[in-house]
């Protein structure tokens, strides 16, 4: 059974840090994209960052660049979101996602696993 397990969420003041990760299990997704999209409620969800199977490449959404860092661990099936200065508009269930594809899949939510989601709250 696969599975993506988030974890690193909670509550943090404005201009905080956080750093979230996911778990993957039951494969090996080495040669996965992988990434974190984030839903703040009666929104949809949208994409946040991205990574490739192997580590060279990443991309961010222009809310989060220069705050956000997304790395992997390719031995530990890990993927991280260090989120710094974080803002109020940052609150929302961040969801860790899998795509036997490229990161330009993944923002087309062409996803194939999903994680069940971690909240991340910031207060002003």
């Amino acid at each position: 059974q696969v599975q993506l397990v988030e974890s690193g969420g909670g509550l943090v003041q404005a201009g905080g840090s956080l750093r979230l990760s996911c778990a993957a299990s039951g494969r090996t997704f080495s040669s996965y994209a992988m990434g974190w999209f984030r839903q703040a409620p009666g929104k949809e969800r949208r994409f946040v960052a991205g990574i490739s199977w192997s580590a060279d490449s990443t991309y961010y959404a222009d809310s989060v660049k220069g705050r956000f860092t997304i790395s992997r661990d390719i031995a530990k099936n890990t993927v991280y979101l260090q989120m710094n200065s974080l803002k109020p508009e940052d609150t929302a269930v961040y969801y860790c996602a899998a795509v036997s594809g490229t990161i330009a899949a993944m923002i087309r939510l062409r996803v194939d696993y999903w994680g069940q989601g971690t909240q991340v709250t910031v207060s002003s």
